[in-house]
């Protein structure tokens, strides 16, 4: 998707501004908040990527939505209204964050259980991660209740799938040999 490719080159632009600015963290704070407010927000979303709303519209709603942000993410508004790429921003600060999470050590670690996760099962299974995982570890909680019962853990490239639902396909494949 060429949107990706266009926003990875924006996302890199503006975390390494930020980095010389010694602003990473609140761009990041900016960008998870944008990300956020796109993501709950189905008429911001369609706001930004109607081509029947000018460009100037959307960079003055988005400085008016968005005041209180860095100086670099006031820069990406304008950016992104000179070249009229304001349909990337919800990948851009998705990117960042991902960018921003890889220079800093911090890994996304998805759980996907039946229920909302408590907060005791959490700590324990950031203690089982960090035995095999030197990064700082952020857990998702992804809730799936075809799962039935168990968990799945997602690592980078790494999964452990400890579900009702697994264990109930090994079964059956076993029984249909």
């Amino acid at each position: 998707m060429a949107g990706t490719r266009a926003a990875i080159r924006y996302a890199k632009a503006i975390l390494d501004i930020a980095k010389v600015n010694n602003t990473s963290d609140a761009v990041n704070a900016d960008m998870t908040s944008i990300a956020n407010a796109i993501k709950d927000s189905a008429e911001l979303k369609n706001f930004l990527i109607s081509p029947i709303v000018k460009g100037e519209i959307k960079f003055s709603s988005l400085n008016e939505i968005f005041a209180s942000v860095q100086n670099e993410t006031k820069g990406l508004f304008h950016l992104l209204l000179v070249n009229q790429r304001f349909e990337l921003l919800n990948a851009i600060a998705l990117q960042f964050t991902a960018l921003y999470d890889e220079l800093n050590g911090i890994e996304v670690a998805k759980v996907t259980t039946a229920f909302p996760i408590t907060a005791d099962l959490e700590a324990k299974v950031l203690a089982k991660i960090a035995t095999f995982s030197d990064k700082k570890i952020t857990l998702q909680n992804i809730v799936d209740p075809s799962i039935i019962g168990g968990f799945i853990l997602r690592m980078g490239d790494k999964q452990y799938n400890a579900s009702v639902e697994n264990r109930l396909q090994n079964l059956k494949r076993e029984f249909s040999k």
